[in-house]
């Protein structure tokens, strides 16, 4: 499970975009956003580089990650 700290969302429809980019990368990922806390958390095969890099395309720094 990775932990990420993600800059830059507000709303549902952020929820959405960041959920979106991380199962571009693994369709089977488990995706929870903590809107509150600005915090991702993944359950995922796919390299930790991968998923911050989904994410950070879609438009929304991560600021920290592990």
């Amino acid at each position: 499970m990775y932990e990420l700290q993600v800059e830059n969302m507000s709303c549902g429809h952020c929820v959405a975009a960041v959920t979106k980019a991380v199962k571009a990368v693994d369709g089977n990922a488990q995706v929870d956003v903590d809107l509150a806390g600005k915090g991702v958390k993944v359950q995922s095969g796919a390299p930790l580089d991968a998923v911050k890099a989904a994410i950070a395309d879609a438009g929304y720094p991560v600021t920290s990650a592990h």
